[in-house]
């Protein structure tokens, strides 16, 4: 059982529910049933990349990492092999669940993970490969939720741009590095640190599709803007101020999270202060997450957001038992 937890990094799972509901909050639709299906399509997709990312390096980790559960013997390749084919399934399955237009977008965000372990990652397009992923994730909630992902791509950029850095570094755990990696890393923390704190444009109309999950017939026209009450920006001054306060306080524990430890490892970037600093850029994505609901203003964005920022010291606490990386 601990030969698996470490195969499939337990830890790193509570960085993905963050994905689909931010997703769903950046359409302002509540999250609901097939927000929630798009959630365990995330966690399945997520574990069938950690399985088949061992599973492709089992032969690079018998020498650089032994005691990784394939190469040490304690899990079989063709059981590893196995567990992402049948990850990938029913992931595929349970976004079909929730709407075509769920599966429209987990179809590719699966082709995304296979090509990036078993072709891409040891590639320039590696890093661009997985915040591809990262970003299909989040807009795999929006669709889900609310029938379409257009508003959400501004939240799905921003949340590959920080998976991009993070993978970026990554690419020198194991081996003595330069600081370019991590300097990149710290300076996209500022940046979307700076950036989730900027006044966000006006909340998009809220869900209007049927509980069948098809869109009505007269959606070519303009929907209607939300109902009064239905989140901060049709709120009062108050439920505004709450956002944003919530918003910096999410954005600075976003921030505190990961600068520290990318700037430990620019002055020193050895395998492990690397390793470190990629830990807590995972780790990071929680918080980051948080902060992108918050900023959205959708209803119920308060409680989603500090409820996806309370898996981040779950998270910390479990990290300290099985690596995160």
């Amino acid at each position: 059982m601990r030969a698996w937890a470490e195969l499939l990094r337990l830890p790193a799972l509570f960085t993905v529910p963050g994905d689909a509901l931010a997703g769903a909050a950046a359409l302002s639709a509540r999250p609901d049933r097939r927000t929630l299906l798009a959630i365990d399509s995330s966690l399945c997709l997520y574990e069938a990349g950690m399985v088949l990312n061992d599973w492709a390096d089992r032969t690079e980790d018998a020498a650089e990492r032994p005691h990784r559960p394939l190469p040490s013997g304690r899990v079989a390749p063709a059981a590893a092999f196995t567990a992402a084919c049948a990850f990938t399934a029913a992931g595929l399955v349970l976004a079909n669940r929730a709407g075509r237009p769920a599966l429209a977008v987990a179809a590719p965000l699966a082709a995304t993970v296979w090509s990036y372990d078993l072709a891409l990652k040891h590639t320039p397009a590696g890093p661009f490969a997985m915040a591809a992923a990262r970003g299909l994730d989040l807009l795999l909630g929006a669709a889900a939720t609310a029938g379409r992902t257009r508003a959400a791509v501004p939240s799905a950029a921003l949340l590959a741009t920080h998976t991009l850095a993070v993978t970026n570094l990554s690419r020198q755990e194991t081996r003595e590095g330069t600081p370019t990696a991590a300097l990149a890393a710290l300076a996209t923390t500022g940046a979307l640190t700076w950036w989730l704190q900027r006044r966000p444009t006006s909340a998009p109309p809220p869900d209007r599709r049927s509980p069948d999950g098809r869109l009505p017939a007269h959606r070519g026209r303009p929907g209607p803007g939300p109902r009064a009450g239905s989140g901060p920006r049709a709120g009062s001054g108050a439920a505004l101020r709450l956002s944003a306060s919530l918003t910096a306080a999410l954005a600075s524990a976003y921030a505190t999270t990961t600068a520290r430890s990318y700037l430990r490892a620019s002055l020193n970037p050895s395998p492990p202060l690397t390793q470190q600093a990629v830990g807590a850029g995972i780790r990071g994505t929680v918080p980051l997450q948080a902060a992108l609901i918050a900023r959205s203003g959708a209803p119920a964005a308060t409680a989603t957001a500090l409820l996806t920022a309370a898996l981040a010291p779950v998270a910390r606490r479990l990290a300290r038992r099985v690596s995160i990386t």
